[in-house]
């Protein structure tokens, strides 16, 4: 994630009101993945089902944002716990965006699934794939990155 959204957080302070901890929608990201994965591999039925959960997570993380998500939860009960505090916080509209892209392009997948365009579907699980790796591997959210350039191009407008 770029430094434009996120705040350094001086030693011992606790969480800046409304911002999240970018670890996050890394871990999501992370979990994402493997669902995209299982969706390219599995035969088709399955693969339809699997990628409408996705999509229906995708859409919580896109309308209500991503800490009300259910990894944002599995996040907060199971993993943070066992962390130290992050040393940046993260606006939460860029991963949210970036929830939004994913949205759309597991509704074109699950379009192209039921158009029996299993090509199209397949190819657009796999563009959603690599982005959700990217942010697992490398903390690279492509969503966010595209929310900041859209975001400094309506500002120069």
């Amino acid at each position: 994630m770029t430094s434009t959204t996120a705040t350094p957080r001086p030693a011992g302070s606790a969480r800046p009101d409304g911002l999240i901890d970018p670890r996050g929608p890394q871990l999501a990201a992370a979990v994402t993945a493997v669902v995209l994965a299982s969706v390219l591999l599995l035969p088709t039925p399955y693969a339809v089902a699997l990628l409408a959960v996705q999509a229906a997570l995708f859409a919580v993380g896109a309308v209500r944002g991503v800490q009300a998500t259910p990894y944002a939860w599995l996040f907060r009960r199971l993993v943070r716990p066992r962390l130290a505090p992050p040393a940046e916080w993260e606006a939460p509209e860029p991963p949210r965006f970036a929830q939004a892209v994913g949205l759309a392009f597991a509704l074109v997948g699950l379009g192209g699934f039921a158009a029996g365009a299993t090509v199209l579907a397949q190819v657009a699980v796999g563009l959603a794939l690599v982005a959700a790796l990217l942010n697992a591997a490398f903390a690279f959210c492509l969503g966010c990155e595209v929310y900041l350039l859209v975001r400094r191009f309506i500002a120069t407008v």
